[in-house]
C-alpha cells in the first residue's frame, strides 16, 4: 500500500538568517544533505513513497531542487500556497489528494523516529490526530525550597524541569479536512484547540529516538556537529 507524508516546507526561517536569506530553510545543508533530503531518504526508508511538499517562501528553488523524486526512490509533489496558510492551513489544500492517513511533519525537524512504528500507531487509534511528543528536560540552575509559614520543611537541590514538547510530527486520517478552514491561515495550535474544544480525541506517541528542531542558529550549528553520528549512516 502506497503511504503518503507532508512535509511542511514554506516558512520564512527568520530566526536563521541570515543563511535563509539566500537559501529556503528546508534545504539548508547538514552535512553532505539537504535538511529536505534527510527527511525524505528517512520517509522512503520506512515505506513512505509519496511525498507532498508544501512550499511557499521560495518555492521555485525546492521545486528545481528536488524535481519528481525520482532520484530518491519517491513520488513527489509540490503544493505550492499563494498566501501563508500557517502550519495546518497546508493540509487543507491537499483534501482530494489523499484519501488514507497520512504523516504530516515539520520541514525543521530532524529525527530518528521510526516512521512506520508511529503511523501503526496511530492507524490503530479512532482519533482523527495523532501527535508525537518529545520529553525535554531542562536542568534547574538553583535549589528549590518549600515551607509551611516561616519553617523551611524541605529543599530539592537543583531538580529537573521536565515538559513534554510538541515534536511537529503528527499523523491524521482525511476526515480532518473537516476541522481545518479553507484558505486561511490555520496553525497546527489553533487545530489542536479546536479539537479539544470539540471534545475531539488527540492521541499522542512519545519520541524516544533522537529529536532536534532547527529552530535558531545554535540548533543549526548543532545539527552540523551531530550529523556523522546519527544520520550520515541512514
Amino acid at each position: 500500500m502506497s503511504k503518503s507524508a507532508i512535509i511542511l516546507s514554506g516558512g520564512l526561517g527568520t530566526r536563521l538568517r541570515p543563511f535563509t536569506e539566500v537559501i529556503p530553510k528546508p534545504l539548508l545543508p547538514i552535512g553532505e544533505k539537504a535538511v529536505l533530503e534527510i527527511q525524505i531518504e528517512r520517509f522512503k526508508k520506512y515505506g513512505f513513497d509519496h511525498i507532498f511538499l508544501a512550499t511557499n517562501y521560495k518555492s521555485t528553488y525546492i521545486e528545481n531542487f528536488f524535481g519528481d523524486g525520482s532520484r530518491y526512490g519517491v513520488k513527489l509533489e509540490i503544493s505550492k500556497e499563494d498566501e501563508p496558510l500557517g502550519t495546518a492551513g497546508p493540509v487543507r489544500l491537499l483534501r482530494d489528494r489523499l484519501s488514507d492517513p497520512f504523516i504530516v511533519m515539520n520541514g525543521d525537524i530532524l529525527s530518528l523516529v521510526n516512521f512506520e512504528l508511529l503511523y501503526e500507531f496511530a492507524c490503530s487509534k479512532a482519533s482523527l490526530l495523532t501527535v508525537a511528543i518529545k520529553k525535554i528536560v531542562t536542568p534547574y540552575a538553583f535549589g528549590n525550597i518549600f515551607f509551611d509559614g516561616d519553617f523551611v520543611t524541605k529543599i530539592e537541590e537543583k531538580p529537573d524541569i521536565i515538559t513534554y514538547a510538541l515534536a511537529g510530527i503528527y499523523v491524521m486520517k482525511p476526515a480532518i479536512m473537516d476541522l481545518i478552514p479553507n484558505n486561511t491561515y490555520f496553525g497546527m495550535d489553533m487545530l489542536l484547540r479546536k479539537m479539544l474544544q470539540e471534545n475531539l480525541q488527540i492521541t499522542k506517541y512519545e519520541l524516544h529516538e533522537y529529536w532536534l528542531d532547527i529552530g535558531q542558529i545554535q540548533d543549526y550549528e548543532k545539527a552540523q556537529n551531530i550529523y556523522q553520528d546519527y544520520f550520515a549512516k541512514e
